[in-house]
């Protein structure tokens, strides 16, 4: 009786270590095909559909939702394609070598390549759309392979690979490499016939065997990749065969679908919260020593919400900051932009834009802020620091989500528009409002621009997006008293409150460019004018 393969929790590329669960899209019974989607996953960055490296029936689904699960813990048992019908096959075949029987019609049927785990498929008629062979779990040598060989010690290998799974891709498939050639073998009970009659020697069907192993890009032996990169690839109409790994040996990663997919329109999609998100859990009747009061529920700290409270301890743990701040006169901006969507209601930037334009123009000023502080080990074996410097600005933002506060990036941001930087800002918040930005999305910021005017308020001493040296916050712009050339005028005002590490830079850098910024919101034309 064959064994159900075991699909883990792998690494979705993001480094994280674990998952949420937040729903089920198969059930214990349903027939699932390679590559199929099993579950929805809600990471700390983004929501995942997990797709299935397996073929067969589901047996066991490892989690509820709503649980939080560990990268590396069973996440679906599924029962091989036609693994029932090959245990009652193997039985007939072992009786039918020693009682051939007159006029066998099976013995010239060509079966499909044996799966990896050694399992034929014999059930299954010549020529049927029949699943990709996907690796297996046993732990012996498939059938052809010698004991010691140098293909069986491969295979074994080669399942220890995927046992460990890489750090970069969804779950591991293998090394590129071998030159036999992809071909259809005889059912294993007219193996010997069909050794003799095809003149082909064990050590050659051992090799072909060992590349039927290998899940990979059609005619290319050496790109070798995961379920969701092949997916991700496929819904994106990327042609793999033309891709170069950057992975060990050739090995095509996710990021390397991701540099060449260009940003699409967002499609609207609901998102199905489990009911362990949707509210607090019931009350336990417990009562709270410290207060005296009753508790009326518990919220387990997990997923965005987790990920937001490490960084931010991080951070304050870590960076020594500072905090300055100034009012600005916006009336000017405000100006400009309402003259400019009088002209051209359908394309103006919005106000956050210009400020971001001026943001990456000061960075360009004042390159300290637009740096990282690195760890390393020193000659000695001791730590050192060193300041990291970047050629150009990725512009990060925050944006409430109903996932919590994301913080995606806007790449390049130095080389963009005004006009530019608000198509993609606003793509971005769409993106992470519906759960669906990317790890280079979410991940690749070298400073933060934070816009809580839009809650009302005029300052915040933020907390520095850690590893980043600085945030800038914009509080809201409202009428205020202000005097203008000697007197006193109703002027739009607003607040630029800088956080910076003190570490990189000192307060004159910090209040040159934060000076710099304003002033070009106090003037907004000649500042464009000089970008």
């Amino acid at each position: 009786m064959s064994e159900p393969k075991v699909f883990l929790l792998p690494d979705l590329g993001e480094g994280l270590t674990e998952a949420e669960l937040v729903n089920w899209l198969v059930s214990v019974g349903d027939e699932i095909r390679v590559d199929q989607p099993i579950a929805e996953v809600e990471t700390a960055k983004s929501m995942v559909e997990v797709p299935s490296p397996y073929a067969g029936t589901v047996a066991v689904l490892h989690g509820e939702p709503g649980q939080t699960l560990d990268v590396g813990k069973p996440l679906i048992s599924v029962m091989p394609v036609g693994a029932a019908a090959s245990s009652v096959s193997g039985g007939a075949g072992g009786a039918a070598t020693g009682n051939a029987a007159p006029g066998g019609a099976g013995a010239d049927d060509a079966a499909p390549a044996p799966s990896p785990d050694g399992i034929a498929a014999s059930s299954m008629p010549s020529g049927s759309g029949r699943p990709d062979a996907t690796p297996g779990a046993a732990s012996s040598a498939p059938a052809g392979f010698a004991a010691g060989s140098p293909a069986a010690v491969a295979a074994e290998a080669y399942r220890e690979e995927e046992k460990a799974g890489s750090g970069n891709v969804l779950i591991g498939y293998g090394t590129p490499g071998g030159h036999g050639v992809a071909r259809r073998t005889r059912a294993p009970k007219r193996a010997a016939m069909a050794e003799a009659a095809s003149g082909v020697s064990a050590a050659e069907k051992a090799a072909d065997d060992l590349v039927l192993m290998r899940t990979r890009v059609p005619g290319k032996l050496g790109a070798v990749i995961s379920p969701l990169v092949r997916r991700m690839a496929r819904d994106h109409g990327v042609d793999l065969g033309e891709l170069q790994g950057s992975g060990a040996s050739g090995l095509i990663m996710r990021r390397d679908v991701e540099a060449v997919i260009k940003p699409s329109p967002v499609v609207e999609r609901p998102i199905a919260e489990p009911a362990a998100l949707a509210a607090p859990a019931a009350a336990s009747g417990d009562t709270d020593a410290r207060t005296g009061l009753g508790i009326s529920g518990r919220t387990a700290v997990r997923g965005v919400r987790k990920a937001v409270a490490a960084n931010m301890t991080r951070s304050r743990s870590e960076i020594p900051e500072a905090t300055v701040w100034v009012d600005v006169d916006a009336t000017a901006l405000v100006e400009m932009r309402a003259a400019l969507k009088k002209a051209d209601p359908h394309s103006t930037p919005g106000l956050l834009a210009f400020i971001a334009r001026f943001v990456t123009a000061g960075l360009k000023k004042f390159p300290e802020l637009n740096t990282r502080i690195v760890t390393t080990e020193d000659a000695a074996g001791g730590a050192m620091q060193e300041i990291v410097a970047f050629d150009g600005v990725n512009l990060g933002f925050a944006a409430q989500t109903d996932r919590g506060l994301m913080v995606p990036s806007v790449r390049n941001a130095d080389k963009l528009s005004a006009r530019e930087l608000d198509a993609e800002i606003r793509r971005l918040t769409a993106v992470v409002r519906e759960g669906k930005a990317t790890p280079a999305e979410l991940g690749s910021g070298t400073f933060t621009l934070n816009n809580y005017g839009v809650f009302g308020v005029d300052g915040s001493a933020a907390i520095i997006n850690h590893p980043e040296v600085g945030i800038l916050g914009v509080g809201r712009i409202i009428d205020k008293p202000w005097v203008v050339n000697g007197e006193l005028a109703v002027r739009k005002v607003t607040e630029l409150t800088l956080t910076f590490d003190h570490r990189v830079c000192d307060g004159g850098a910090a209040g040159g460019f934060l000076r710099y910024v304003a002033d070009a919101i106090e003037n907004p034309g000649s500042a464009l004018a000089d970008m």
